[in-house]
């Protein structure tokens, strides 16, 4: 399974973004061809506070644009919303020892034992800060 960070289904969204068409479109593809996809449930919590935020944008998402992108990556079969579940807590105290992270380090970390946790073994990001987690191999697909 791959899953895509919130930086990603950022660019993906927000057609001012640099690396836009090219998100879209990877997004597009991996879903077209039956791959099976996690979207973490913190990272969607985290783009729908950069898109609707007035602070970064000059016409901010408006709550039914974030409805209606996170329904569209959410809707087709092989999309899987990926929660942390109880297995997720010791993933999360060992990913953060083990790393060394701290601060807003513990966020990835975060992201990276709920994907662990759930079988994913590549994460889309274009954070290089993800490299931090071996178990985890990160693509950053605005670039390949």
């Amino acid at each position: 399974m791959i899953a895509i960070e919130t930086n990603i289904l950022v660019h993906a969204h927000r057609p001012e973004m640099p690396g836009h068409a090219k998100a879209k479109s990877a997004i597009r593809e991996l879903v077209a061809r039956g791959r099976r996809v996690g979207m973490v449930g913190h990272c969607l919590v985290e783009f729908t506070g950069v898109v609707t935020n007035p602070r970064i944008w000059k016409q901010p998402s408006s709550p039914a644009q974030v409805r209606t992108q996170v329904m569209a990556w959410t809707a087709p079969p092989k999309v899987q919303v990926l929660t942390e579940e109880a297995d997720f807590v010791q993933e999360f105290i060992d990913l953060v020892e083990s790393s060394g992270v701290h601060g807003g380090g513990v966020h990835d970390a975060r992201i990276a034992a709920c994907c662990i946790a759930h079988g994913v073994r590549t994460l889309w990001t274009a954070d290089r800060d993800f490299g931090r987690f071996p178990a985890l191999r990160t693509v950053n697909p605005l670039v390949t």
